[in-house]
């Protein structure tokens, strides 16, 4: 009969799965701040002009300086964990399936839009309940630090969402 001995690698794996649950079970997306959307160095865009009026669509564009379109590349691909609040563009009986991420209450409605390095555009196969569109999310999925231009901002990140849930107050 052949005995099999673990390598002393493989022994620690299975003993750390086995006593460590929390660590074994760590979540794949690293968790984010909107900070951490701009790349080290440069500093956060501000609007340093009255900007113009978009009388087609009722909304005044800001103009922002060179830093607000800079996006922090090291994200480029990386599965992350962003909080945030939804503005809504794709929605269905089921839910909302495409939507803005954006740091604050208001974003993009009843204030000017925040700069594009400050905007996330999350599309989702699983909708997003109509009735929780008020309520702080927790957005998973890979990041894209690809531009996007919308009718109601620029924007500087596109991300696949994996998970939406509640963003719990600790």
């Amino acid at each position: 009969m052949t005995r099999i001995h673990p390598t002393r690698r493989a022994f620690m794996a299975l003993a750390a799965a086995t006593l460590v649950p929390g660590r074994a079970m760590a979540s794949p997306f690293r968790q984010i701040g909107w900070d951490d959307l701009i790349p080290k160095g440069v500093p956060y865009g501000e609007i340093i002009g009255p900007g113009q009026i978009d009388e087609v669509n009722d909304t005044r564009v800001p103009q922002f300086d060179e830093n607000a379109s800079k996006v922090n590349t090291a994200l480029d691909g990386k599965p992350v964990k962003l909080p945030g609040y939804i503005i809504p563009f794709d929605v269905t009986a089921a839910g909302v399936t495409g939507f803005m991420l954006v740091p604050y209450v208001g974003a993009c409605i009843h204030t000017p839009p925040p700069p594009p390095n400050q905007l996330v555009f999350v599309t989702t196969r699983t909708p997003w309940p109509n009735e929780s569109l008020w309520d702080p999310v927790w957005v998973s999925g890979r990041l894209s630090a690809k531009a996007l231009s919308t009718q109601i901002a620029e924007v500087g990140y596109q991300l696949e969402a994996e998970k939406i849930e509640v963003y719990e107050w600790q």
